[in-house]
């Protein structure tokens, strides 16, 4: 659907409603990109692993091949806006780890949504895949979550398991943990359709190369044998992810971390009336380790738990 306000408005809501600039932009392919914005205003104190939020109007044009979008006229002078995790691309140009406490921008990791399936279009991806250098937009101005490195001492061991995008906080609280000397081991695993969606994979084997404690999996489900196939959850099944660890998976001193897909993670429900705790099937990591003496991290009224995790 094209906009059909005038130009002028479309400047001066341009100029009232947004408030960053993109300042570097690099796309793995078509579909998948790495972004950084830059606020008009300082960036506040924040932790590895949170999230803030990205907006672009209605009145911007879309990308081109993705599901047609019908907006009742009110809506074309507002903003779509969607929460993102800060990811990190780890290390600066000369190779060093990037002081994030230094940077005047925010880096993220989007994926296109071109269809979603329903009526209902996907709003703020196909602006977003418009965006070049000097581009302006909406970011916000607070960046919170509880999804952190808070509860990890510096001996731990910590995994992530991610799906796609999921990686963001993960890249930036490993670079945390790396700038910080964490003297525990951490295993980054991520899982993604085709290797061509493994945007950070050249730093990821850096890291592996200049930091012993540091190991980076990527799991692809479209390529290569079908038979071979392997998600996140066959990694703790087969005993394949305490092989890499060098040890038995041990909840004393392992904090799992989990970003991605719902069904990769598994979270539980609690029914209503009887209180009893079920999981959703296929099995997820969350029902895996729990079995093996792991807690998953409910939040607010609930214990602490050493299994954190965002769903997308």
């Amino acid at each position: 659907m094209a906009c059909n306000l005038p130009v002028e408005q479309i400047e001066e809501l341009r100029n009232t409603k947004y408030n960053a600039t993109v300042v570097e932009l690099k796309k793995a392919h078509s579909d998948l990109m790495i972004v950084r914005v830059k606020p008009d205003k300082a960036i506040r104190p924040h932790r590895a692993g949170q999230y803030t939020l990205l907006g672009l109007g209605y009145w911007e044009g879309r990308y081109p091949g993705c599901q047609e979008e019908t907006l009742p006229e009110e809506e074309l002078t507002k903003l779509a806006r969607r929460a993102y995790s800060l990811s990190s691309s780890i290390l600066g140009p000369d190779g060093s780890y990037i002081k994030a406490e230094e940077n005047d921008w925010n880096e993220f990791y989007i994926v296109l949504v071109r269809e979603t399936g329903r009526e209902i279009a996907p709003a703020l991806t196909p602006r977003l895949f418009n965006l070049e250098v000097g581009s302006r937009l909406f970011m916000g101005e607070k960046i919170t979550g509880h999804y952190n490195l808070s509860h990890v001492k510096p001996d731990d061991d910590v995994i992530f398991f991610s799906t796609g995008t999921g990686e963001a906080p993960h890249n930036y609280m490993a670079l945390e943990m790396l700038r910080n000397n964490h003297q525990g081991k951490i295993i980054s695993a991520c899982c993604v359709r085709m290797g061509k969606d493994l945007g950070y994979l050249n730093v990821h084997d850096v890291l592996m190369k200049n930091a012993p404690n540091y190991k980076y999996i990527a799991l692809t489900t479209r390529e290569g044998d079908p038979s071979k196939k392997r998600y996140l959850q066959d990694l703790v099944r087969s005993g394949e992810m305490e092989a890499i660890l060098g040890s038995k998976l041990n909840p004393e001193k392992t904090h799992v971390y989990l970003c991605g897909n719902p069904a990769m993670i598994g979270a539980p429900f609690k029914h209503l009336e009887t209180g009893v705790r079920t999981y959703p099937k296929p099995e997820g990591i969350i029902e895996l380790l729990e079995s093996r003496g792991f807690n998953a991290d409910l939040g607010h009224g609930h214990a602490p738990g050493n299994i954190h995790f965002e769903e997308y």
